[in-house]
């Protein structure tokens, strides 16, 4: 079920508050704006890349009437902890969510085959740092990994320098939701802006061949995770 039949299934609209992920794309900001509640931001958890509870729970107010939680990337929200954290008055969403990458029609067949490569470059990778938390059955819709360095310039050098030598990459957010000109907000969301300025997805799919794998590990521990931003 998508983000707007599950807000209209909660019976969300004007006067109420949900809170969401900034970052993430748009879809679920502009779900909740679409039934006349406000989008209420939240910081991630730098592990997981989605909702903290913590900061889920310092957003709730006497409005809020949802929290919708998308579970990016593949990486699954923590439903659990999020419940715990916004009170029993509150329904928890899990929409998916554009940025999550899913494949119309994923067989286990294929999340297997994604599984693998991601262990392959977990086990390889030491230019860059994977993402994800301890303990997690990942689907790794994108294999999302952090540049080290001072920001958003060496990373986007490091991405460039990555498709110069032929390896596929993107950046997964460009720009955090709350800091979009539709839905800014005065907020300080010290995650969400890390990983916007970090953050680098790599080719895991399916489709991806061992030959592919070995260049990319190849040419992102040559590169070591710093590039200055005048390096490409």
């Amino acid at each position: 079920m998508r983000t707007a039949e599950l807000l209209s299934t909660a019976h969300v609209g004007a006067g109420d508050e949900v809170v969401v992920p900034s970052y993430a794309t748009a879809a679920t900001a502009e779900a909740v704006r679409d039934t006349g509640a406000l989008p209420v931001f939240a910081d991630i958890a730098p592990q997981s890349l989605c909702l903290d509870p913590a900061s889920v729970s310092r957003a709730i107010t006497a409005r809020t009437v949802a929290v919708a939680a998308v579970p990016l990337f593949g990486h699954p929200v923590d439903l659990a902890a999020l419940q715990r954290a916004a009170g029993r008055t509150v329904l928890v969403l899990a929409p998916t969510d554009p940025t999550d990458g899913a494949e119309e029609g994923e067989g286990e067949e294929g999340v297997a085959r994604r599984r693998a490569n991601a262990a392959y470059l977990d086990a390889r990778l030491t230019g860059v740092t994977p993402v994800t938390a301890p303990g997690i059955l990942h689907r790794y819709h994108s294999y999302v990994v952090r540049v080290p360095g001072n920001g958003r310039p060496d990373r986007d050098a490091f991405a460039r320098a990555l498709l110069d030598r032929g390896v596929r990459c993107r950046v997964p957010v460009q720009t955090p939701v709350h800091r979009l000109p539709s839905f800014r907000r005065e907020l300080w969301l010290p995650e969400t802006e890390r990983a916007a300025g970090e953050c680098l997805a790599l080719p895991v799919d399916a489709g991806t061949s061992r030959r592919e794998l070995q260049r990319l590990v190849a040419a992102c521990n040559a590169l070591g995770g710093l590039l200055p931003a005048a390096a490409a």
